[in-house]
């Protein structure tokens, strides 16, 4: 797509056919995300410092790089470095409004750091840490450490006792424990900084 990308006024007729099939959103809601999204990202790209800079503003008191370059690499299915508008608007339909299914498995994804199929301990540890800094937590006003909180959700989830999350573990866990559901996902936190971009 390249810079092209951004000088077209109007949305591809086959990308708004595409987002219309495989969103929630109609199509006026669509084209007022593009605008929004190219007056942003005239490149029709949106940069990971971009990214990390719009929702970093939405936590002033904690440091939300960390967690932020989680999240753009879950929002970046190609691997490019950069999300364009068709990556950018699955992603906010997912994180905003979609199913809980749908945000479990995004949230998997998430988690999943290396993409082999299983969240490990030290992954699980690595997210929250993210999280914690990112609500500017630290040791001393938490009431547990990354690695508690992480043991904690093993001892609930990991059915098999394998010392790995699969991901239907991840899924029923979270199904059958609402507060577990809503601190792994931290989706809220991923859609509200992703409405700055619109």
């Amino acid at each position: 797509m390249g810079n092209t990308f951004g000088q077209r006024k109007k949305l591809p007729k086959e990308d708004m056919q595409f987002l219309m099939s495989n969103t929630n959103f109609t199509k006026k809601q669509i084209k007022q995300w593009y605008r929004g999204f190219i007056r942003d990202c005239p490149s029709g790209q949106l940069s990971k410092k971009k990214f990390i800079e719009v929702y970093s503003g939405f936590f002033p008191d904690g440091n939300a790089e960390e967690f932020c370059t989680h999240v753009f690499r879950t929002f970046d299915k190609d691997n490019s470095g950069k999300i364009d508008f068709k990556e950018f608007l699955l992603a906010i339909n997912i994180t905003s409004g979609g199913k809980p299914q749908e945000k479990l498995e995004w949230a998997f994804q998430m988690y999943d750091i290396d993409g082999n199929g299983r969240i490990e301990k030290a992954e699980m540890v690595e997210i929250i840490k993210a999280i914690y800094s990112m609500l500017g937590a630290d040791e001393t006003n938490v009431d547990m450490s990354p690695e508690a909180r992480t043991q904690e959700i093993f001892e609930k989830m990991d059915s098999n006792k394998d010392g790995v999350l699969s991901k239907d573990e991840f899924m029923q866990g979270c199904m059958a424990d609402r507060q577990l559901y809503s601190m792994l996902l931290a989706d809220e936190s991923a859609g509200d900084a992703t409405q700055q971009v619109r």
